[in-house]
C-alpha cells in the first residue's frame, strides 16, 4: 500500500509502486477507439506513463496538455495517460483541447491496472479511480522512475521525468 492526500486528508492505495530497475506490469487498458491496449505493443521505445483521477479536471487537464506539448517535441517516445474517463470522454477532451501526441487510456474495463501499479486510491471521496502518478520504463518495459504526487491537487515534478525520459538522469 501507498498513500497520497487529497486536499490533506491521507488516501491509501491498493497495491505497491512498481520499483525502479523492475519491469513495469503488462495491461489491458482501453482507448477512445474501444480497442484494447497493452504495454507489449509500445515495446521497444521509452514510455512516459502518466496517471490522472479525471481529464475532467482542472489539475488533470493541464497535466495531460503540458505532456502532450513536450510529447510534440520528441515523436520518438511514448505518452499514455490513464484515466478512470470513458473513451467517449476521453475522446472528446482530446479533440476540444488539440491533445494528439498522447494516447489516452481507460481503465473501464476493470481496476487490475490501478492495483498493479500501486495507484488505486481505496478510500476518500475518489476511492476506486486512480492517483495521479508519472512512470518513465525504458524500451523494455523496466521502470526508470516513479512519482507518486504527494497531494493529488499538484502537478508532478515534470522537468525531473522529462529528463529520465531522455536519458539525461537516472
Amino acid at each position: 500500500m501507498t498513500q497520497t492526500t487529497l486536499k490533506g486528508k491521507p488516501i491509501r492505495t491498493a497495491g505497491h509502486l512498481p520499483a525502479v530497475h523492475t519491469k513495469a506490469p503488462d495491461f489491458r487498458l482501453v482507448d477512445k477507439d474501444l480497442k484494447e491496449r497493452g504495454l507489449a505493443e509500445f515495446h521497444g521505445k521509452r514510455k512516459l506513463l502518466s496517471t490522472v483521477p479525471s481529464l475532467d479536471t482542472g489539475t488533470c487537464s493541464t497535466m495531460t496538455k503540458h505532456i502532450n506539448e513536450f510529447a510534440k517535441k520528441h515523436p520518438e517516445f511514448v505518452f499514455l495517460t490513464v484515466s478512470a474517463d470513458l473513451p467517449f470522454a476521453q475522446k472528446r477532451f482530446c479533440e476540444a483541447e488539440g491533445v494528439h501526441n498522447v494516447v489516452a487510456l481507460s481503465t473501464m474495463r476493470g481496476s487490475d491496472f490501478g492495483r498493479a501499479y500501486g495507484l488505486l486510491m481505496e478510500d476518500g471521496p475518489l476511492a476506486g479511480i486512480l492517483a495521479r502518478a508519472v512512470l518513465v520504463l525504458d524500451e523494455k518495459d523496466h521502470v526508470l522512475h516513479v512519482e507518486l504526487v504527494p497531494e493529488i491537487t499538484t502537478e508532478p515534478n515534470y522537468h525531473l521525468a522529462f529528463e529520465v525520459l531522455q536519458g539525461h538522469r537516472s
